[in-house]
């Protein structure tokens, strides 16, 4: 049987996170990459995605919107990057990526010794993740260890048998992930998470703009990532999160994008309100 007929197939909303891998395996083979992750082309690959990717729209809006979906993974991939650098430099040796998908975090970013990185997602996504890591050979720069739940169950019993310690600080990520959370849920995940996040701890969260969803709706095909979209950023983010006891700082795309020396080209449509790129630090 080859790799090909072993490896569980993309479905659901986890297929998602191989058009992210797609995205940053292009913008990985870009001179000026605002980072490199050299295991993104094998993940969009084994899905299907690197050789026969999705045809362009005809629609100059919908085209414009598939660009800005693919500007905001490579804007909130180095964002959240540059987030886990600075909590390590703070001392932070525990990582918990939610939904984690394809990241590939564990593999290609500098880590300080001691660092013990969790990836919380379903065992299917986990399951095409490995075989691909072993057909690449890939080896981790931490200690990478895998924890298959469901983030609707009891996630954080998972967690703990793992060997998270609350008592230590983490860096929590949760990207592209809370767009696809009824806003029960978001609120669930995140007392969840306050209530295993010691005093420095951090965290950075991606939050879809308000009025995200209706603006996509209208070539959102069935199955498709924008299809999924049920929940957008509360009106007043950094209030929320201090409710939940996170002292946070919010940023637009187009800020951190400028930031990084690749401005937006495409004009503003509409003022644009609080950011959903979240940096947060427990107090």
């Amino acid at each position: 049987m080859t790799g090909d007929q072993e490896r569980v197939q993309p479905s659901g909303v986890w297929a998602t996170a191989v058009g992210v891998a797609r995205v940053r395996a292009l913008e990985s083979d870009r001179d000026d990459a605002l980072f490199r992750d050299p295991l993104a082309r094998a993940f969009a690959a084994a899905g299907g995605l690197w050789s026969s990717p999705a045809p362009l729209p005809d629609e100059e809006g919908a085209r414009l919107r598939r660009l800005a979906v693919a500007i905001s993974i490579v804007i909130r991939t180095r964002f959240l990057d540059d987030l886990l650098d600075e909590a390590c430099a703070a001392g932070v040796r525990q990582v918990v990526l939610l939904g984690a998908g394809m990241d590939s975090r564990a593999f290609r970013m500098d880590w300080p010794e001691g660092t013990r990185l969790f990836e919380v997602d379903t065992a299917e996504p986990l399951d095409f993740k490995a075989a691909v890591l072993r057909e690449e050979r890939a080896t981790a720069r931490c200690e990478r260890i895998t924890v298959a739940v469901d983030l609707r169950e009891d996630w954080p019993a998972a967690l703990a048998a793992a060997g998270h310690d609350p008592a230590a600080p983490t860096a929590w990520i949760a990207e592209g992930l809370l767009i696809y959370l009824p806003e029960e849920a978001v609120e669930l995940l995140l007392t969840r998470i306050g209530a295993r996040s010691a005093p420095g701890s951090r965290m950075g969260l991606t939050l879809g703009s308000r009025g995200v969803i209706d603006r996509f709706a209208a070539d959102a095909a069935p199955g498709s990532a924008a299809s999924l979209w049920v929940s957008e950023m509360p009106e007043d983010p950094v209030a929320w999160l201090a409710a939940h006891g996170w002292q946070a700082e919010t940023h637009t795309i187009r800020e951190r994008a400028a930031a990084y020396g690749r401005p937006v080209a495409i004009p503003p449509r509409r003022e644009e309100g609080p950011g959903g790129l979240v940096s947060a630090v427990r107090r």
